[in-house]
């Protein structure tokens, strides 16, 4: 979550920027021809913290990474505690050993704890690129629909306010936060409902 949160800050850190361009240069007029927007720039914003909490595709697919999550970290400990039991039965065992037996064993255990480190390194890599495609869909749809809410409803902007964020104030009145987790919803209840249909054909 934190993670979906600093992407979030990244692209409204820009919109901030541009209002505050907007609003403290020197003699900038009210008819902004040049960015391609006449009148009064009409802003909005979202509260994150809250849209992501309410955002049902994000716990749907945030429930499907925690129990990849917790499967990999379950299997993991079933591997590391299966090594240590060989590990120990080697040790109890080592002094009815011939050297050669020995050292076969050790090689053996070097291997197995070569391969168990080689593999806790890839399944935390494919956790990670998990996160990663999470993040950037998570981006795109959120994005993508307060672009087309924002055509829609006239925003020239869209910010992203909560406690990390550079908004140090805004007015409730501003708040577009229930209408944009209600239309999200809906969006993902109909590509959901599309992705079903497709499955039972």
């Amino acid at each position: 979550m934190k993670n979906i949160s600093l992407i979030l800050n990244a692209v409204l850190l820009v919109a901030v920027a541009v209002l505050f361009y907007l609003h403290f240069s020197a003699g900038a007029p009210a008819d902004v021809s040049a960015a391609g927007i006449t009148g009064d720039v009409k802003i909005a914003y979202i509260n994150s913290d809250s849209v992501l909490k309410q955002y049902d595709y994000l716990k749907a697919e945030q429930e499907k990474f925690d129990a990849k999550g917790k499967k990999i970290e379950d299997d993991l400990k079933n591997r590391a505690q299966s090594l240590q039991t060989e590990i120990e039965s080697y040790q109890r065992n080592v002094n009815s050993m011939t050297i050669g037996q020995a050292k076969a064993i050790e090689e053996d255990l070097g291997k197995k704890q070569q391969n168990f480190e080689m593999y806790r390194e890839r399944v935390t890599q494919e956790l990670l690129a998990d996160q990663d495609k999470l993040n950037k869909a998570l981006y795109d749809k959120v994005t993508a629909f307060l672009k087309d809410y924002g055509n829609k409803k006239g925003y020239h902007m869209v910010l992203k306010f909560n406690t990390a964020s550079d908004v140090l104030y805004a007015t409730d009145a501003l708040d577009i936060s229930k209408d944009v987790v209600a239309g999200l919803n809906e969006a993902y209840r109909q590509e959901s409902g599309k992705l079903k249909a497709a499955e039972k054909k």
